[in-house]
């Protein structure tokens, strides 16, 4: 496993992390694959408060407090869920924050978070007060890094024009180039981590149907598919360990964030960890399946 620093922080993280938000409800189930991850170098876990309606938290908290030293907990703040269970809303302010954290320590059974990240964001939110709350959060020792999870280039923008972000978690695959545009080459010429989502594509690069995706339709994704699926023949590695890897070429990136849920996925994760990098060559080659789109909204 290769470990990278976690933007302008002095966390370290694996360059493979561990989704967890698709875990199920057997605490003892993901205890064990949680552990198994861990023993085997993933020391990324990323949650929110959003998942589960907060039991994904205390799972995670719950299934690694007695490795707590040896791990790096990502959780994510923003969205509120209504008191009768209907649905969440966007509550972007100073307030909740410093509220919702307390909240995200208990279900955690933590004293600290490792990376706090808002879990969206909009122009229009009061983006200096945000700030405000992750600063004092940090100064009180509450977190050691905060960062966002978006795939919005002016909000990006913004936060990197006027906080100290350790990082942006965002979309990105071979179906979803939209970040090489500009939010890619901006994060690493500021020293701010990128962590991906989705890298598999809903698994449309790998094994699932093809069906259309974003912008392209679903002879396009099979095109892509089928270029995966070349090189991973030519290459001696698996589907997965192509698509992910396609995403960890780039320089910017510092963790692809994966989804597991059981063994095998888990095993997957560990085979994209330990296989090769793909060559210029390579990436080329899948850059040529298909033509990159861009972000039509919140440029």
């Amino acid at each position: 496993m290769k470990y990278n620093t976690l933007g302008r922080s002095n966390l370290q993280v694996s360059e493979v992390g561990f989704g967890c938000m698709s875990l199920g409800s057997d605490h003892a189930a993901n205890r064990t694959l949680l552990h198994q991850a861990l023993d085997q170098g993933i020391t990324l876990f990323d949650t929110a408060d959003l998942y589960q309606k907060g039991e994904n938290e205390v799972m995670v908290g719950k299934a690694l407090k007695s490795r707590r030293g040896e791990v790096v907990i990502a959780t994510k703040v923003g969205n509120a869920w209504r008191p009768d269970g209907s649905g969440w809303d966007w509550v972007p302010s100073k307030e909740y924050l410093l509220e919702a954290v307390e909240h995200s320590l208990r279900r955690l059974d933590t004293d600290y978070i490792d990376l706090y990240q808002l879990h969206g964001g909009t122009l229009d939110d009061p983006i200096d007060a945000i700030i405000e709350a992750f600063e004092l959060l940090k100064q009180q020792g509450k977190i050691r890094a905060y960062g966002i999870s978006s795939i919005r280039p002016n909000v990006i923008r913004e936060y990197v024009q006027r906080s100290h972000i350790a990082s942006v978690m965002m979309q990105y695959s071979l179906l979803d180039r939209r970040p090489e545009e500009s939010s890619l080459s901006l994060l690493q010429e500021h020293n701010i981590a990128v962590l991906a989502r989705g890298s598999l594509a809903q698994g449309l690069l790998v094994n699932k149907p093809s069906k259309a995706y974003l912008n392209y339709s679903a002879e396009e994704v099979a095109q892509a598919a089928s270029a995966v699926q070349k090189l991973s023949e030519s290459s001696q590695r698996s589907m997965a360990e192509v698509a992910a890897r396609f995403v960890l070429h780039h320089p910017a990136l510092t963790s692809a964030v994966l989804g597991i849920r059981t063994g095998q996925q888990l095993a997957d994760a560990l085979s994209i960890a330990a296989a090769t990098p793909l060559a210029s060559a390579e990436v080329q080659a899948l850059q040529l399946a298909l033509p990159a789109t861009t972000y039509e909204q919140h440029r």
